[in-house]
């Protein structure tokens, strides 16, 4: 039985020093003890990801490394956290950050994707890429590429009553713009979300 109430949430840290500490969440007092797990597996992966996103194959040359990370979303039995990790090594331009999300359904105990949060054979791709399209139009967004639609692993999270949709440095703006954030109302996508799936608990008001 999935747990009914927020999930508990403490950090852990990798490292211990100012030019080297990587801090995570750690997920605590969710019923069900073998998804609990589950969720604290696959936040350790996406940090160590992160941290071999960024030492790479030349370790020695990082001068500091800070890792973080944010709740996005702890409410309705739906958990969303992003995880950020900003790294610089020597002689580069400037330090490089690169942000995952994770988003965790705890009433239907699994790890979502995208496509979880729709009905069968909705084209939410289409839908979704048209909102992005309509906001870089509207913020007047300078891309350093034509945007034509997120890809089906495009990253993610859920914050209250929003589909954030984002983009890494570089993807789409140049590095001076930052993360590229896009969020779109539960509502706006009303239609073709799953009513009894995550983003559909989200648009009850109540």
């Amino acid at each position: 039985m999935a747990c009914t109430l927020p999930a508990g949430i403490h950090t852990l840290r990798i490292g211990n020093a100012p030019e080297w500490e990587v801090c995570y969440p750690h997920v605590y007092q969710v019923t069900n003890h073998q998804f609990e797990r589950f969720m604290n597996r696959s936040i350790v992966k996406e940090t160590q990801n992160l941290i071999n996103i960024q030492a790479g194959d030349s370790p020695a040359t990082v001068e500091w490394m800070n890792g973080s990370y944010e709740i996005k979303n702890n409410q309705r039995e739906v958990l969303s956290l992003s995880l950020a990790n900003n790294t610089y090594h020597f002689h580069a331009a400037h330090p490089m950050t690169y942000i995952k999300a994770l988003t965790f359904d705890l009433k239907g105990e699994k790890k979502c994707s995208l496509k979880d949060f729709f009905k069968p054979g909705s084209d939410y791709i289409a839908r979704i890429s048209k909102l992005v399209k309509l906001q870089i139009k509207e913020r007047d967004i300078f891309l350093i590429s034509d945007f034509t639609a997120i890809k089906p692993e495009q990253d993610f999270y859920v914050a209250d009553k929003s589909l954030i949709i984002f983009f890494q440095l570089y993807d789409i703006t140049p590095y001076a713009f930052g993360f590229p954030m896009f969020p779109i109302s539960v509502y706006a996508l009303q239609d073709i979300i799953k009513e009894d799936g995550p983003l559909g608990r989200m648009a009850i008001n109540n």
